[in-house]
């Protein structure tokens, strides 16, 4: 249930969240996107993965039903973006939340059949399965047990044909921790949109590790361990030029480089100004907009931006100002914006 805003303090927690708030932006935990946690396998993967990183180490252990996929990380997502959306407005959470099926299924851009209601079980039932052991810090508690990336979940409603209509689901306490802490990322709802299971994979790494900045190179050793892809490295370079020549990431473009390299640069189109925003915007922003994610309404700006055309702004600072306070409800000068 939902409490009453809380501007100032830690966020009060109910007995259980109810994920209800509309067009949501999606939002993805740093943990999981830098490092492999998820399968990218199309068939049940039983494996045992074990990843070493720096000084980061983890285990992740099957359930009988296969490790939990990146596609089932949909869930997990749809579940954070609820929450930070929450936390932003002042709200109460809770690691319990109670989803309707049908919401979780339009906003990860699933089909809404009878059949994606059985594969959305079955994702919960991996998710619930898998078990992870790591010493990743997450809201600087180090998390040295094992732990599920759901610790629970329950069919609360169905449909008299047994179709499930309200489902409650208890993150684990690593991530709802992440969650408190706000050691997320913004996602392009272009996310949801890739199918192949690589994709998303390096669209996640491309996020966390490239970021705002024009690019980042990365071996494609590192890459290949950092991807988790079970593939021989041979193979996982071929999946990546095909990769090249498909372009299909939002935001973010790859190139092949000397030395076995692969570089990631920001899209030209895909920031007003062909730049980010300057940190003393993003202040500015805060200032009209006290308790909101100033990073988020800047992904929601330029997002509006690409939908009008992406016409030439003479000043990005001005225009996302203003989107700022038309969406706040602030007064202030007209600025310019997209029409």
């Amino acid at each position: 249930m939902r409490g009453a805003p809380k501007p100032d303090g830690p966020p009060i927690q109910t007995d259980f969240f109810v994920a209800d708030i509309f067009d949501a932006i999606p939002k993805g935990d740093l943990a999981t996107m830098e490092h492999p946690v998820f399968s990218l396998a199309t068939r049940p993967d039983r494996r045992v993965l074990d990843y070493t990183h720096n000084a980061v180490t983890i285990r992740v252990t099957p359930s009988v039903l296969g490790l939990a996929t990146i596609h089932d990380k949909d869930i997990l997502i749809f579940c954070v973006s609820q929450l930070m959306a929450a936390l932003n407005a002042g709200q109460a959470v809770s690691p319990t939340l109670r989803l309707t099926a049908h919401d979780l299924l339009l906003a990860t851009g699933r089909e809404t059949s009878g059949d994606a209601y059985r594969r959305l079980r079955a994702a919960f039932e991996r998710l619930a399965g898998t078990r992870i052991t790591t010493n990743i810090r997450t809201g600087a508690v180090e998390t040295t047990r094992g732990f599920g990336l759901i610790e629970a979940w329950e069919i609360v409603r169905r449909t008299r044909s047994g179709r499930m209509l309200s489902v409650e689901v208890r993150l684990s306490d690593w991530l709802y921790r992440a969650v408190l802490a706000k050691s997320v990322l913004t996602l392009s709802r272009g996310y949801f949109d890739l199918r192949k299971p690589l994709e998303r994979r390096i669209y996640e790494l491309a996020r966390k590790h490239c970021g705002r900045q024009p690019a980042w190179r990365v071996s494609i050793a590192v890459l290949h361990k950092k991807s988790g892809s079970a593939s021989p490295r041979r193979v996982f370079r071929a999946m990546l030029r095909e990769m090249i020549v498909a372009d299909v990431l939002p935001d973010y473009t790859l190139a092949e480089e000397p030395g076995d390299i692969l570089r990631v640069a920001a899209r030209a189109g895909a920031a007003p100004g062909r730049a980010p925003l300057a940190p003393e915007v993003l202040e500015a922003a805060r200032a009209l907009a006290p308790g909101w994610d100033v990073h988020a309404l800047e992904a929601e700006w330029r997002s509006y931006w690409a939908r009008a055309g992406q016409r030439r702004l003479r000043s990005p600072r001005a225009a996302f100002l203003g989107f700022v306070r038309r969406k706040t409800g602030r007064p202030g000068p007209v600025d310019e914006a997209p029409q």
